[in-house]
């Protein structure tokens, strides 16, 4: 049987992808390439290590998530021991107001695209 020994840090790209922020590695490294990751109010390169009391704020997928590392895990696990490794301090997500559908006067007929978003839209 083997025994597992949990690690003092990790990379923060590595942990992203474990606790399932992010569905694949290269998605996390790439987001951290990208600026999207910070740790510690500071921009993060993927090989940025992360301890447990650091707070990780990722903007991806159209949100900003807030979150607290517990325990730096560096392998894939089950969903419920990943929200074991992690605090999610995310602030609710604000309920956008509908947009308005309109069409610019005399821009002519709906294309047959618009006309389907149009449909799509009333439903």
């Amino acid at each position: 049987m083997r025994v597992m020994e949990l690690p003092e840090s990790a990379r923060v790209d590595r942990w992203l992808w474990s606790v399932r922020v992010f569905p694949t590695r290269s998605a996390a490294t790439e987001a951290c390439r990208g600026g999207h990751v910070a740790v510690n109010r500071v921009p993060a390169k993927a090989s940025t290590a992360v301890r447990p009391g650091d707070r990780v704020v990722v903007a991806a997928a159209g949100r900003r998530r807030e979150l607290v590392v517990v325990q730096p895990i560096e392998h894939r696990v089950g969903a419920p021991a990943a929200a074991a490794c992690l605090l999610d301090h995310t602030p609710p997500a604000v309920a956008a107001a509908a947009p308005i559908a309109r069409r610019d006067p005399g821009s002519g007929r709906p294309t047959k695209k618009e006309r389907r978003d149009l449909d799509r839209y009333r439903r």
